[in-house]
């Protein structure tokens, strides 16, 4: 399975093609909807949430619903883009009047990307480096839960940190059960103390021009035992996982299970016993792991966590260049949020999504989802004889 996503922040349109998914897996473009709205949520976002209303539209790869087994195309519309036709419009001669950006942001791709592509007009690198790019991936993590949720694997995430505030995160199992308290919440958090502290911090930066960063987890349960390989460095999952968290924008850091905490601890503590009952199968007795040992499953809940900086565009400006003449100026100052980790966490999910659908369908194979079905009911009955 891969996808390939293109488009700009204020262009036409945010589109996405997807190639592998197997025939016959029901597909409801609701379905991604709903997560494409939740994208969008979160306290500390933006004005351009007020205009956006993420809907996507199929091209191609589905028929009343259904999976054909050919490429699965997707459509977001930028309802922004009237707006900005004269501007970013992809035809046409560009105005005489065109203003171009060339005062870089720190913290932002503007600088290197123009230096790369030696581009005049920073604008040509921000509309693709903007996180708006993510709606066309939480699309393509929609399509992947869907397939995930066959096989009943769940994904989940909750808010760690805004800033210096940390909250106190739901065990796997109560973070099961309470996901509704979770989904409910501006901040992603069960935790209405810390909720309330995170609003007051948010409030704060805004009004000081400044933004927030935090920490989200994602939790993947149901997996089996043996998803991704420990025989090549690019098969094991969990650097892939690292990897597809960390191609987020703004994203800094990702933890496995306990993650740097592990590195203070002696191994006779950190490492997850293991246990066998009849009819369960071998199980580990504490978590630490977080669900990934020699880069493949292990039974558990794979856990997650991803620090994401505060985001580069302030309304307070810091120190830049001017391009033009290598003057000192203050940076340029785009639209943006005071602070977008409960967003970041939907982000999270679907590429965490992704990443298990896709070691998923390389464990069962399988042009259709019943060869799919199939192959892996096969795998856990080898299993369950184990």
């Amino acid at each position: 399975m891969r996808y390939l996503t293109a488009g700009e922040s204020h262009g036409p349109a945010l589109c996405a093609i997807i190639e592998g998914l197997p025939a016959n897996l029901w597909l409801d473009p609701e379905k991604i909807n709903g997560d494409l709205a939740r994208r969008q949520q979160g306290y500390g976002r933006g004005g351009r949430m007020k205009i956006e209303k993420d809907c996507v539209e199929v091209l191609s790869g589905l028929r009343f619903g259904r999976t054909l087994g050919s490429p699965l195309a997707l459509r977001i519309i930028n309802r922004d883009f009237e707006n900005w036709r004269g501007k970013m419009d992809p035809a046409g001669t560009e105005p005489a009047d065109l203003e171009a950006v060339t005062r870089p942001r720190p913290g932002h791709a503007d600088l290197s990307g123009a230096l790369k592509f030696n581009l005049a007009d920073v604008r040509d690198v921000l509309e693709r480096a903007s996180a708006r790019e993510t709606a066309t991936r939480v699309a393509v993590g929609a399509a992947a839960k869907a397939l995930l949720a066959v096989f009943g694997i769940q994904v989940y995430s909750q808010l760690v940190a805004v800033g210096d505030v940390a909250a106190k995160t739901l065990p796997t199992e109560e973070l099961v059960l309470r996901y509704g308290e979770v989904e409910e919440s501006l901040l992603r958090s069960a935790d209405k103390a810390a909720e309330a502290a995170m609003i007051a911090a948010i409030d704060y930066a805004k009004v000081t021009g400044d933004s927030l960063g935090g920490v989200f987890e994602v939790v993947v349960v149901g997996l089996p035992p043996g998803l991704g390989s420990y025989t090549h460095w690019d098969k094991k999952l969990d650097g892939r996982l690292a990897a597809a968290l960390m191609s987020i924008q703004a994203i800094k850091g990702v933890e496995v299970g306990g993650g740097f905490a592990l590195a203070a601890l002696l191994g006779s503590v950190v490492h997850d016993q293991i246990g066998f009952q009849q009819g369960r199968g071998y199980f580990r007795l504490t978590n630490r792991a977080g669900g990934i040992e020699g880069g493949m499953t292990n039974g558990e809940p794979v856990v997650l966590r991803v620090a994401m900086k505060p985001i580069p565009t302030l309304y307070k400006p810091l120190k830049s260049v001017e391009m033009a003449n290598h003057l000192p100026f203050e940076a340029a100052v785009e639209r943006s949020d005071v602070c977008a980790v409960p967003a970041a966490a939907v982000v999270g999910e679907a590429v965490v999504a992704w990443e298990m659908a896709l070691a998923l369908r390389e464990k069962a194979g399988g042009d259709s989802l019943e060869e799919m079905k199939a192959n892996m009911a096969n795998y856990l009955k080898l299993l369950a004889g184990r």
